[in-house]
Parts: C-alpha cells; structure tokens; sequence
C-alpha cells in the first residue's frame, strides 16, 4: 500500500537530523513496503500567478525548483508540469499568461496536467499518469503554498501517495505563510531530496 510507503520514507527523512546515509535504511515495519518511485510535480509557476507571490522569495524559489528539476533528469525521474485555468477566468491554454516563464526549466517533453481546481488530482488525468508511470511518491514544488500545492499534498495524501513539499521550493502571496507550511507539514532539503532519488535508483 502506498500508505507504507509514505510511512518508511517520512520514517527515513528524520533520520537525516543526525545521520544522512541512515536515510536508506527502513523501520522494521518497513520491510514489506514496496521501493520508493518518485516523480516531480511543478505546480502553477505560471506568469498570470508568479507576479501576485511575494517577490522577496520567488528568485531564490526559483533556483530551487530548477535544481529540483535538474536533480530528477539526472536520476531520470519523472517531472510533471501542472497549470492552472479556470473555465471562466482563464488564463487560456494558447496564451503567454498559461505558461511557465521560460527561466523555468521544464521542456515540452515534460508531461503537463492542466487543473481547473486546486487540487491536481481533482477531474485531471494526473492519478494515471502517476500510475502509468509507476509513481508511488510526489515532491512538490511551485505556488502557491497555501493554495494549490496545499490542496494537492492533501489530494495525493487521500490517494495513498507517499508526498512532500521541497523546502524553498515554494511560494505564496505572504512569505511568512510559506513558512508555516512548510514548518507544519512535511517537507524536506534538497540533499534530503537527493538521498531519496539516490536511493531509489540503486
């Protein structure tokens, strides 16, 4: 189930406080778990949305994201682009405002879930995608904290999908309330990040 997943990696992420090489070995409920499969999720860093966080996070976000995206092509992971439209508001799909600014580095190869909900599981096909591609475990990344990434790492927690938030990786209209996401739900560095992708590969 992938509940034990979520269970084994969040168990291992801790042990990284005091020894980061711990990070591979599993709790002994663990031992039936099935192999972390991670995947990528870029979450609505589009330029109708990227103007309205606050800008004294978003540069530095945005070198996170793109080491996050670099780090999962080395280790030939999975990165999800999602965008956001809604039906009536748009932005549409055609224009300059739906897409990512180009110093994000996804590429046209990257899957794309397009959401009209906060949540990018809800009426998208991003569930199958994540499954085709065998994915048990989400990293999310993009905007905003309080919005949609929020409702998608609850909407992946209610799929049984092991998730996490990457540290720095984020943002939202007020900074300080990325940080209380982050402070409160599970997040993890990006050498966390890498030890799991490390991990995973072997």
């Amino acid at each position: 189930m992938r509940r034990w997943v979520h269970a084994a990696l969040l168990a291992a992420l801790v042990l990284t406080a005091s020894k980061l090489p711990a990070l591979a070995a599993a709790p002994p409920e663990a031992d039936e778990a099935e192999p972390v499969v991670p995947a990528l999720l870029v979450i609505d860093i589009q330029n109708a949305y990227l103007p309205r966080m606050d800008q004294s996070e978003t540069d530095g976000a945005l070198r996170v994201i793109n080491g996050a995206i670099w780090l999962f092509r080395q280790y030939g992971r999975p990165v999800i682009r999602v965008h956001h439209t809604d039906p009536q508001w748009g932005p549409g799909v055609e224009s300059e405002e739906f897409r990512f600014p180009e110093s994000v580095n996804v590429t046209e190869d990257d899957p794309q879930v397009v959401k009209s909900h906060p949540c990018a599981f809800v009426d998208t096909e991003l569930d199958a995608l994540l499954e085709d591609l065998g994915v048990n475990t989400v990293f999310l990344c993009g905007l905003s904290a309080t919005g949609c990434v929020l409702a998608t790492y609850f909407g992946a927690l209610e799929r049984d999908y092991g998730v996490f938030m990457i540290e720095d990786a984020l943002m939202s209209p007020k900074a300080r309330h990325t940080e209380a996401v982050t402070e409160i739900l599970d997040s993890v560095s990006g050498r966390a990040m890498e030890t799991v992708l490390k991990a995973a590969a072997e």
